[in-house]
């Protein structure tokens, strides 16, 4: 442990903010290096995490935290491209498989999309494990590769490095454990410091709302949208956010080959409404914000070109778009009890169930089942037959079904003919 070599004493940092004071700029850069070298004990920054949770921070201590954990790694530069960089980040969904589409049909209209992304905890699903199902294809990139793929495809969803931003790092497995994870300075301040690091000119945010998202209500979900794009600004990114609707699950799967078979049905021109509404909406924003205001985006799924990017796209990190998807040994079908409509069908619960069936993991080491997962026949708002299939559980594994329906129960409800869902809109609300 650092002795009288530090220049503050870690102490007086977690008072002050413990006393509802503010940290100065001198502060924050110390505590945030201080505690990435192990100079600063992992009980003295959950206690920290712990004051700014009660007691909040304002805009300056948030843009010099999120300075703060860049500095403590390195920095990607885009510069040397051909094109202008737009990158998309959502806060985590149930059947949030946007990136998949989106990322080439950006690409189609000039911008490159260094799509960094992760993999799934919990009941939200990772990009790059629904990636993996694809014969063949890699996560991992150089940072070389990843460039000259850009300047090539124009498009990339690849595994963030270890370089970026490591204070996040350790400071995210901290806050998950110290029940400080909801903290939206830290929230905002984590995922902005990695995307301003990772380099891009342009940023779209996907806040999500409701019970399968991070975010359960929409003020909470707007606070976080708004301070994230004030950091944005703050460095240079030019960031937009809209806020959309994680009631009910987007689209009709929750997986990972599953929802890469949907994904690629929307780059055909088909696929579910709200996959392809939402898809075209961030794209919009994406091109407006890179520079590239005025291009009519949903003909280009259409007409085939995003669909070929996005086979460039998978071809340039070794995967076969052409390849049969793997499918899951046994499945199981979840009747409706009775005539009427489906007036909810809950985000979270359909999330738990997907996790349980083996799509997810519950450790960061723990394996995922490629063909795991659930396919919705129908959506909120549609009527239904007694004894019609509503959804179709996925996994290799027959023994999870029973926790899987367990995790369902409660989660859909069928009303008497005539009743109408209480749905959000898909975009509830545009921050910029």
């Amino acid at each position: 442990m650092g002795g009288m070599s530090e220049a503050f004493d870690a102490v007086d940092v977690i008072i002050t903010k413990r006393d509802k004071g503010e940290l100065s700029d001198a502060q924050i850069d110390w505590v945030i290096d201080a505690y990435t070298r192990g100079a600063v004990a992992e009980e003295q920054m959950s206690s920290l995490n712990m004051a700014i949770l009660l007691n909040g921070m304002n805009r300056r201590e948030i843009a010099r935290w999120t300075a703060a954990m860049i500095a403590s790694g390195e920095r990607m530069d885009f510069s040397s491209l051909s094109r202008p960089t737009a990158d998309k980040h959502s806060t985590g969904g149930v059947g949030d498989k946007i990136t998949l589409p989106l990322a080439p049909l950006v690409a189609v209209f000039g911008v490159a999309v260094p799509q960094l992304s992760g993999r799934g905890l919990g009941h939200t699903g990772g990009t790059l494990d629904k990636l993996e199902s694809i014969r063949g294809w890699q996560a991992a990139l150089s940072n070389e590769a990843m460039l000259a793929q850009l300047d090539d495809v124009g498009a990339v969803i690849c595994a963030a490095g270890s370089g970026l931003a490591p204070a996040d790092k350790k400071l995210y497995a901290l806050r998950d454990v110290t029940g400080t994870v909801e903290a939206i300075p830290l929230i905002a301040s984590s995922i902005m410091s990695k995307k301003i690091a990772e380099g891009t000119g342009a940023l779209v945010l996907d806040v999500k709302v409701g019970s399968g998202a991070f975010m359960k209500n929409r003020d909470a979900a707007t606070e976080l949208a708004r301070t994230m794009v004030e950091l944005g600004t703050d460095a240079g990114v030019k960031t937009v956010a809209l806020l959309t609707n994680m009631q009910t699950p987007l689209g009709l799967t929750a997986g990972n080959a599953l929802e890469v078979r949907e994904s690629v049905e929307v780059l055909a021109g088909g696929g579910p409404e709200d996959v392809v509404e939402l898809t075209v909406a961030l794209a919009r924003e994406m091109l407006a914000c890179a520079g590239k205001g005025d291009v009519d985006v949903a003909p280009a799924l259409a007409d085939g070109r995003a669909m070929d990017a996005w086979k460039r796209m998978i071809r340039a990190q070794g995967g076969d778009p052409d390849a049969p998807l793997p499918t899951a040994r046994e499945t199981h079908e979840v009747l409706a009890p009775a005539d009427g409509v489906l007036t909810q069908l809950d985000a979270y619960a359909v999330g738990v169930a997907a996790w349980r069936l083996g799509a997810g993991r519950a450790r960061k080491e723990d394996p995922v089942q490629a063909g795991a997962g659930i396919e919705l026949h129908t959506k909120p708002g549609a009527s239904v037959r007694g004894g019609e299939v509503l959804m179709t559980l996925h996994t290799d594994t027959p023994d999870r079904f029973e926790r899987a329906l367990e995790a369902l129960k409660g989660g859909y409800t069928i009303a008497p003919e005539g009743s109408r869902p209480d749905l959000l809109p898909l975009i509830i609300d545009r921050i910029a």
